[in-house]
């Protein structure tokens, strides 16, 4: 029998907070928080997922990991690193493994300094182009905490890290690794603001997932990172699912036949049915394809019934952290001694042109957790993920 993997201990930071209280407390809120006007990453004030606690220090790393990406991940570490800790000394840092996921890496880096060159004619002394590696996160782990298992990064934009934590999840079931420290980080820099506001993809306002409204997305920052083995947890990572439907570089499958595989795959690898789903956590980018593409896979696969929301009004869409940070708000969601769910914040004047999904209204609780929640990440180029959490 395949043993089953547990994600033990969570560390994040978002736009709604540091730490599971914090975030917790933000995400069954009454009111919205978390994404607010930013005037720093583009010419225009838009709406952003911005991190404004402190962060961790990055002085201990050589100066080419030294990034705000790693910065945001070293503060999710901080959070579980007693656990990690243990785990390296039980297991031997040769059985213990990183995968994560990203799609900015240090690219913020690259752009402070190429202001800098143009107002001085010289680069930082503190810069270097191995910052904006995508790799960077995971040496940055390695460094800190002497991991010497398989350590490598996924990037698949938008997918990223929750491809990551169905990939620790395999490590764990084959033997390769007796622990994974997995999730994702991914921040704010105006190449990843600008590069969706090329597109008219990008909301002014906080966005507005499934109304007829919608107009487009909010970018965000994060980190989110598990502490996962086959020791019982609170939580279970109980399946996944992964496919590519490869129909357009950007734009997604309009009748959501991806979507679709990936969400089937990850019940299907769990042996649950459709009715055992108790809430579904969207990718939900407030996007006109992809808004539409979803709401038909979903309704198609799991019902009209099924609570659903996006919570990227609240976090901005983090993208290759965004996996790893909506399975977090999942975590929070299936250990929620009242079974809150996280709302559906929007207008309210829903698209007709699609399904009619039961979006979460805000202060609903179920009163126990709900037994499987999922989470869907859909990526650029039809790289889609869903991952299955489950209640220990």
């Amino acid at each position: 029998m395949t043993p089953p993997v547990f994600l033990n201990h969570l560390g994040v930071v978002c736009a709604l907070g540091h730490g599971t209280t914090e975030v917790a407390q933000a995400l069954f809120g009454e009111q919205p928080t978390g994404v607010a006007p930013s005037p720093d990453f583009a010419s225009r004030v838009l709406h952003v997922g911005h991190v404004t606690s402190a962060l961790a220090s990055t002085d201990a790393l050589p100066v080419h990991l030294r990034s705000r990406n790693n910065a945001l991940l070293l503060t999710a570490l901080a959070q579980v690193r007693p656990a990690v800790d243990e785990a390296l000394r039980r297991y031997g840092p040769e059985r213990v493994a990183v995968v994560l996921g990203t799609s900015t890496s240090g690219i913020g880096e690259s752009e402070a300094a190429i202001k800098a060159r143009e107002a001085t004619g010289e680069l930082p002394a503190h810069f270097d182009v191995r910052q904006q590696e995508l790799g960077s996160p995971a040496l940055a782990l390695n460094h800190v905490l002497g991991v010497k298992g398989p350590s490598f990064v996924i990037s698949t934009a938008c997918s990223s890290s929750a491809k990551a934590l169905a990939t620790a999840a395999r490590l764990l079931r084959s033997g390769i690794a007796d622990a994974v420290i997995t999730g994702g980080a991914d921040a704010l820099c105006a190449f990843t603001v600008a590069g969706f506001a090329s597109l008219d993809s990008v909301s002014e306002a906080r966005c507005n997932p499934m109304s007829v409204h919608r107009r487009g997305i909010n970018i965000g920052e994060g980190a989110a990172l598990f502490l996962m083995t086959r020791e019982p947890g609170p939580v279970r990572l109980a399946g996944w699912g992964e496919s590519s439907d490869a129909h357009h570089l950007s734009a997604p499958e309009p009748g959501g036949r991806g979507a679709l595989v990936a969400m089937r795959t990850a019940l299907e690898r769990a042996g649950v049915t459709a009715a055992d789903v108790g809430y579904v956590n969207l990718h939900g980018t407030a996007t006109p394809q992809n808004d539409a593409m979803e709401s038909r896979a979903v309704a198609s696969l799991l019902g009209q019934a099924v609570p659903c929301s996006s919570t990227k009004p609240l976090t901005g869409h983090t993208l290759g952290a965004a996996g790893a940070l909506e399975a977090a708000l999942c975590w929070l969601t299936l250990t929620d001694a009242h079974g809150r769910l996280p709302p559906h914040w929007w207008d309210g004047e829903a698209d007709p042109e699609l399904p009619a999904l039961a979006l979460v209204k805000p202060g609903t609780a179920l009163g126990r957790p709900p037994r499987y929640v999922l989470s869907n990440s859909f990526a650029f180029g039809g790289s889609n993920a869903a991952l299955l959490l489950g209640t220990a």
